[in-house]
């Protein structure tokens, strides 16, 4: 594997190591789908986190204005997921501080004494993307606190987040998956009886 994996080494790695599983889910929302996507167990191996992790690096290491600034960069996670993404990127970067939010209610926050100082560039991570609302959050709560987000870096994003809006801040991310949705009442999958299986994530 290259120091950058390819997008389809990525998805062949997620599928060895049962991140990505094919089959008939159904979510918490009550949609089923035929992909399930779980990055924790990919990144649960040393070596495959490495790569993944350095991977990311490197992508984000390609946009000017991250390279310019390294390693005085913060990079910045919404917990829990994103955390082994962030020290993983960071450690590959050198960066010079990691930190992340956090929020059981839906709503981001950085712990209470988290220092941030205005003009703090950071490079924002996370696992992956669906919608893009967690990291469309993290970026709001980091530039309110005067920081200037140099980027944006996603292990894996999802069909849905292409619709995500981040104005000019670079976006990166190793690959991509499209999972089909459909409610309860309209699935094929069910149609066909095949077995199904309820996540809990």
């Amino acid at each position: 594997m290259e120091l950058i994996p390819t997008a389809d080494e990525v998805r062949e790695l997620l599928e060895r190591t049962g991140a990505l599983r094919h089959g008939h889910f159904v979510n918490r929302k009550g949609l089923h789908t035929d992909q399930c996507l779980q990055l924790a167990l990919a990144l649960r191996h040393f070596s495959e986190s490495k790569a993944l992790c350095v991977g990311l690096s490197r992508l984000l290491r390609a946009q000017d204005k991250v390279r310019r600034y390294l390693p005085d960069i913060s990079i910045v996670a919404p917990a829990t997921g994103g955390l082994p993404v962030a020290f993983g990127v960071a450690e590959a970067l050198r960066a010079a501080r990691t930190y992340w939010a956090e929020g059981d209610d839906g709503k981001l926050h950085f712990r209470q004494f988290m220092e941030q100082h205005t003009g703090e560039r950071v490079v924002l991570v996370d696992d992956m993307i669906r919608t893009g609302r967690k990291l469309r959050q993290l970026r709001q709560l980091a530039e309110q606190a005067g920081a200037e987000v140099l980027a944006i870096g996603v292990l894996a994003s999802e069909s849905l987040a292409e619709n995500a809006d981040f104005d000019s801040v670079p976006f990166c991310r190793m690959t991509r998956v499209e999972p089909q949705y459909w409610p309860a009442d309209d699935c094929p999958l069910c149609r066909q009886r095949q077995p199904l299986t309820q996540l809990q994530m």
